[in-house]
């Protein structure tokens, strides 16, 4: 533990849909969620604005529709998501040369080897100069928790949400533990809290006042331990600024187990959205799906497949987890799931487009290889969606040739329906119907969210390049006032 709060943590709020809301000037202020929009899809991220409504994140995406059918159902469009935190990255390397990204809208940063901190004024005042350029940069907002362990720094964020900062005075930790549900403290999971509220502890004190004997008695000598030391405010864990990351994987353990063998399917599919979404926050791709089960009886089977190159297409690696568990025998229940992405390279575009290539041309071919339907009916598309049509996703950037620039609002029967407008326009833009394959038509990269200003400097809302962006004050010279969460 540190004397001083001078390790950081950022966390960006809201980040996709707040990203998606930024870019469309039609959807500020409006319920956005981004995630999968098939049959199996899972939310990634929901606006706040949707999170009134009960939709959070990892919630099937028809549950969400049922909770909040109004609001607007997007794709990810995660080279645009990489922009920005690419900017925001570069700020925190501007306050520190030790960044610990954890995915590409969150990080820690150890302001003390940067010499940009040394006491709590000075902390503060970073973090809220910090928040200021996040703003002016990206036009997001981003919240910072700042605390003497990146324990209590993270904690310090998330009571920070929305659009604030919270700084922990180093010794009021156990103070500040005491309440919370043991859920709080890194490495409590679904089932590590149930053992322990069988056994009488459902918030940190009873972690604390238990002692660490009892802990290691009921969790084993490394987790029990490693408990106790965070109960009661102590943790050691440097910021690591570069890892040697060899995997990237997901699990979850049920409370109760899985029978359903449609629900395990689901399950998976849902933890494969979830480890590519790590996948490409680590900006990695991967060659070898693993697909790990824990059966009732507490037996562990694994099983990989190596595809033919890199990936970090969701899509492909929901197959193949899917194609995995097919080899698995779920009778009797599953306890755990995992699905992980091994053989990682470094991600580039080049492997992008041509997986994107490869996966459209089989899924041309399968279309035309479909028989008719005994019926005389059309054959059904995956997501009963036409591959013309499918290759206009919903929420996604495209250019015509007429209008400019615009973004997909939804396609079908043959149509494809655009809004258009730019993140820098002043009211929403207007909305056009074409065919699905009209020539003006083409999709296109993302807007930078921020318009650079003229070389003078002129102009609303432009970008600040590092040497007109304001240095951070001094501890006297911001004050101490904290933001509200």
């Amino acid at each position: 533990m540190r004397a001083a709060p001078t390790i950081l943590h950022l966390d960006m709020d809201a980040f996709f849909a707040a990203a998606e809301q930024a870019a469309k000037p039609s959807l500020r202020g409006k319920p956005v969620v981004v995630g999968g929009l098939g049959p199996r899809g899972v939310v990634s991220t929901a606006s706040y604005e949707a999170r009134r409504f009960g939709v959070g994140s990892a919630m099937p995406m028809a549950q969400a529709r049922r909770l909040c059918p109004n609001a607007a159902y997007l794709v990810p469009r995660f080279s645009l998501y990489r922009d920005v935190s690419n900017q925001v990255m570069e700020l925190l390397a501007q306050l520190s040369p030790l960044i610990e990204p954890l995915s590409l809208d969150e990080a820690f940063v150890d302001l003390e080897a940067g010499g940009a901190a040394d006491d709590s004024g000075s902390a503060r005042a970073v973090g809220e100069q910090l928040r200021k350029d996040i703003l002016a940069v990206t036009g997001l907002t981003g919240s910072v928790g700042l605390a003497g362990s990146k324990m209590l720094a993270k904690i310090a964020s998330e009571q920070a949400k929305p659009d604030g900062l919270v700084l922990i005075e180093p010794g009021t930790e156990r103070e500040l533990l005491a309440p919370m549900t043991v859920r709080t403290l890194p490495g409590v999971g679904p089932a590590t809290e149930d053992h322990l509220r069988r056994a009488g502890m459902a918030i940190v004190s009873d972690l604390a006042t238990a002692g660490e004997d009892e802990l290691v008695r009921l969790l084993g000598k490394s987790h029990g331990a490693s408990l106790y030391r965070m109960a009661v405010g102590h943790d050691e864990r440097p910021v690591v600024a570069e890892r040697d990351t060899k995997s990237v994987s997901v699990e979850d353990t049920f409370d109760v187990d899985l029978h359903d063998r449609v629900r395990v399917r689901t399950e998976v599919d849902r933890l494969a959205v979830r480890c590519v979404e790590r996948l490409r926050g680590a900006g990695r791709s991967g060659r070898t799906v693993v697909l790990k089960v824990r059966r009732y009886d507490f037996s562990t089977l694994t099983r990989s497949e190596t595809l033919r190159g890199p990936t970090d297409d969701p899509a492909v690696v929901r197959e193949a987890a899917g194609r995995l568990l097919e080899s698995v025998d779920t009778t009797g229940g599953v306890r755990l799931l995992g699905v992980g992405v091994t053989g990682l390279a470094d991600y580039t575009q080049e492997d992008l487009f041509a997986q994107a290539a490869t996966e459209r041309a089989a899924l041309e071919e399968d279309a035309e290889e479909v028989a008719p339907r005994e019926d005389g009916a059309a054959p059904v598309e995956e997501e009963s969606v036409p591959p013309a049509e499918r290759r206009w996703p919903a929420g996604h950037d495209v250019h015509h040739a007429e209008f400019g620039a615009g973004w997909v609002q939804g396609s079908g029967v043959g149509r494809v329906t655009v809004r258009f407008e730019e993140p820098w326009s002043v009211v929403p833009g207007r909305v056009r119907t074409f065919r699905v394959d009209d020539p003006g038509l083409e999709l296109s990269q993302p807007l930078p969210l921020v318009r650079t200003g003229d070389a003078d400097g002129a102009g609303d809302g432009q970008s600040l390049s590092p040497a007109s962006r304001p240095k951070s004050r001094s501890g006297a010279e911001a004050g101490a006032e904290t933001s509200s969460p």
